[in-house]
């Protein structure tokens, strides 16, 4: 029985597959490089504000440990599974590797919807998960970060709760926590500047004027906001398209991103926004742009949808949102679609946490300005070698970002050897 069956998990070991087979390597290595290292699933028991107990399940999964300790976020949602968490720490592993970081992937996550917890309830759900983790993680073993339904204040009950347990404050056991408490400036903002700074390294490419540019971004939370934000005013393209969970909307003459965030803060989500029209959500993803942010969950862009596509540049905010039959179409459409993989378009999110903590070892803390300029140059330095690689093979961009980080890992995997 595959522990891992899971549809995110099956899209990661056929991803997997076809680098393995491109770079060629030996049958007897594949197994080694592809299942995780470690894997923990735990019940977390919770009682309610009316007396009543809830047992949710969480698990974490590192992938592997060839450069140093494993990094990643953990995520509250109701679809979580396990396989999901494992499939979301290889391609951690692999986006580190092209990063040059000196970590391997690793996820967490727990099945649960958090909009559903009172603030106590939710404290009492991380403090726990924290709890039953700290045998597995550490600074120089696991380190944790935010994802998808969890946020600064998680992170902060994450290391008080690890810290009293050391008996010291261990701020670098997380990252994506407050400054007041060794976070670092910039780093909520991370993954969506990342998105921004490489799709206009894509434009250069294209040469084309982001002025003259439209832009569709599925997904409003804190990668596809900012990323909105920022391609919005920043790069000064024309926002004509914006969905969160609630549904999408559209407008020709360009969506105000401001007044969308506003209205999203002060609501909840994007229902019942009047300052552009409701479309179905399925619409949005083929609406014609000149740049795609799917920024939400993965596999969104299938078979069905991958030839309808009417970008120029897919810029992939969220973890796997295409799946491998939906690449293979995309592939052939290699000369009309620029493809920024998601293992190198939301990278920025890990590189500013491997900052923090960096930082956080040191107790040495650098300005906002510092972090964004050393996320900037070390996204430039993987967008070179990725375009550089996709150029001399003739391969898509997603094959040459993934070789790279295959072939890193796989080269550290080699020199450490195999323990007898």
């Amino acid at each position: 029985m595959n522990i891992y069956a899971d549809p995110a998990f099956s899209m990661a070991t056929e991803q997997f597959r076809v680098i393995a087979d491109y770079l060629e390597i030996d049958e007897k290595l594949r197994a080694r490089l592809l299942l995780p290292k470690r894997t923990m699933a735990v019940t977390l028991p919770v009682q309610r504000d009316d007396g009543s107990i809830s047992v949710y399940h969480g698990y974490r999964v590192q992938h592997h440990l060839a450069f140093g300790p494993t990094k990643g976020g953990v995520r509250f949602h109701p679809g979580v599974t396990l396989g999901e968490v494992a499939a979301l720490s290889i391609w951690m592993s692999w986006k580190c590797a092209l990063t040059g970081l000196p970590y391997g992937g690793a996820k967490g996550g727990v099945t649960v919807d958090p909009r559903t917890l009172s603030a106590r309830e939710l404290e009492s759900l991380s403090r726990r998960y924290m709890q039953e983790m700290i045998p597995f993680v550490g600074p120089r073993t696991d380190i944790i970060g935010p994802d998808m339904g969890t946020n600064e204040q998680v992170m902060a009950w994450f290391m008080d709760t690890y810290s009293v347990y050391q008996g010291h404050a261990v701020p670098e056991i997380v990252t994506g926590k407050p400054v007041t408490v060794g976070g670092t400036a910039g780093r909520r903002e991370a993954t969506g500047r990342g998105v921004v700074y490489l799709v206009e390294r894509a434009l250069d490419v294209m040469k084309l004027r982001p002025d003259k540019c439209t832009a569709v971004v599925q997904g409003f939370g804190n990668v596809g906001g900012v990323a909105a934000l920022g391609l919005a005013f920043k790069s000064g393209m024309k926002v004509v398209g914006l969905s969160d969970e609630s549904g999408a909307f559209y407008r020709e003459g360009g969506i105000d991103v401001a007044a969308a965030e506003t209205y999203a803060k002060k609501h909840g989500s994007l229902a019942g926004f009047t300052e552009a029209d409701p479309i179905p959500s399925e619409d949005l993803l083929t609406l014609p742009c000149d740049v795609l942010v799917p920024a939400a969950l993965e596999a969104v862009i299938t078979e069905k949808n991958a030839g309808k596509l009417r970008c120029r540049i897919l810029a992939e905010g969220a973890n796997g949102p295409t799946t491998p039959e939906a690449d293979r179409i995309l592939a052939e459409r290699w000369n009309e679609i620029f493809v920024i993989p998601d293992i190198l378009c939301n990278a920025g999110g890990v590189i500013v946490s491997y900052f923090e903590w960096v930082q956080g070892l040191q107790s040495f803390f650098w300005n906002e300005t510092e972090v964004t300029d050393r996320l900037f140059r070390t996204l430039e330095q993987a967008f070179s070698n990725m375009t550089r690689r996709a150029r001399a093979a003739k391969i898509p961009h997603r094959m040459a970002a993934m070789a790279i980080g295959v072939e890193r890992v796989l080269a550290a995997k080699k020199a450490r050897g195999l323990f007898p």
